[in-house]
């Protein structure tokens, strides 16, 4: 059920990218109940000029290294679970990617069931009833 937008800056090692998402997968699948093969990503790289941010907003020293997650996902997740999410994030980029936890912006964006068709035009979190 979540759609991730990963966005980066370009010149990073080709397969970063998707090493990142791979740690976001991974951590949404053990920490907010994600379902195994529940997986779509749109994972796009930046020039300095189209990833602007502030550098030091709320005393975090971020780096050109900054990266932006940001997850679509039904809602339901309690504030303890979305918080095991972004700490398992933060520390798997850290200790396997070498990315600074001040460099990791992450954003969950709640929606109902009924919001997503994974396909053939159909709401597939929808019953039959609700689809008519």
């Amino acid at each position: 059920m979540p759609l991730v937008r990963i966005s980066l800056r370009e010149g990073r090692p080709q397969g970063f990218g998707k090493e990142v998402g791979q740690i976001v997968y991974e951590a949404m699948v053990e920490t907010i109940g994600v379902p195994p093969k529940d997986l779509f990503q749109i994972i796009s790289e930046h020039g300095a000029e189209q990833l602007v941010y502030d550098p030091s907003y709320l005393g975090i020293e971020r780096s050109v290294d900054f990266i932006v997650i940001q997850a679509t996902i039904s809602e339901g997740r309690t504030v303890e679970r979305k918080q095991q999410f972004f700490k398992a994030v933060v520390d798997r980029l850290s200790r396997t990617l070498a990315v600074r936890p001040q460099d990791v912006f992450i954003n969950l964006i709640e929606v109902k069931k009924e919001n997503w068709s994974f396909g053939n035009g159909i709401a597939q979190y929808v019953a039959p009833a609700e689809a008519a």
